[in-house]
């Protein structure tokens, strides 16, 4: 069998001590690396469509935060990691509704790295909803193949972890979700996080799909998950 195409990653780091061996670590695990130190030649870069964007926050001319969120607007569809050595639950609860889908304290070993990267860039490849190209719900599609959501024919634009709840609940429409689920599926065992991120994931999810006239409701069942429900009203 062919081997398939070197998974693309963008390092955004402006400390060479930090973006060396974090470029040679993953160049090593057989990913195609590149490396650029500001917010800027990383807005640039996005174009060329990487899978997964490695982001210190710290950077000299652009904040990391702003980055990510004007990287979402443009368009960009990939797994976001920020990358930080500033602490505290606000930030990573900040860093993720702005459109990331993982968090990494510095300092971190390239190892834990190396294992958050495997389980990002594995669920950006996955398909959330078996072997089906696309699921249909009333009003709403999910192009699972293209990791796309369409309202009628208007896009509805989702980050990786928005998709990937939406994802899931279409899978099990009308049925509860719990949130233990949804935490293990969408940010796997690696993530320490609180599990806020669930609720500011799932709040955009929800005024996404308002904005666009969606009759489909992610429904919160106090205490156990979530529920995706409705569609078109009965006459």
């Amino acid at each position: 069998m062919l081997a398939h195409m070197a998974q693309r990653v963008l390092v955004v780091e402006d400390e060479e001590d930090i973006a060396f061996p974090l470029v040679r670590t993953l160049e090593r695990e057989g990913y195609d690396v590149e490396w650029v130190d500001s917010g800027q030649r990383a807005l640039d870069t996005l174009a060329s469509g990487p899978e997964l964007v490695i982001l210190d926050l710290g950077l000299p001319d652009i904040d990391g935060l702003e980055v990510c969120r004007r990287a979402r607007e443009a368009g960009y569809h990939g797994a976001i990691m920020i990358v930080t050595a500033r602490a505290g639950e606000l930030d990573r609860v900040v860093g993720l509704d702005y459109g990331a889908d993982d968090y990494l304290a510095k300092p971190f070993g390239l190892a834990e790295l190396q294992a958050r990267v495997r389980a990002l860039l594995r669920r950006t490849a996955s398909t959330m909803i078996g072997s089906a190209d696309a699921t249909q719900t009333d009003g709403l599609r999910i192009d699972v193949e293209a990791r796309r959501v369409y309202a009628g024919t208007e896009e509805v634009p989702l980050t990786g972890k928005e998709f990937e709840v939406l994802s899931i609940l279409a899978a099990n429409r009308d049925k509860v979700v719990s949130r233990g689920r949804l935490m293990a599926d969408v940010w796997d065992e690696n993530w320490y996080g609180s599990t806020k991120t669930l609720d500011v994931t799932i709040g955009r999810l929800r005024q996404k799909l308002e904005s666009v006239g969606v009759t489909d409701r992610v429904v919160a069942v106090r205490g156990v998950g979530f529920r995706l429900e409705g569609g078109t009203p009965d006459a």
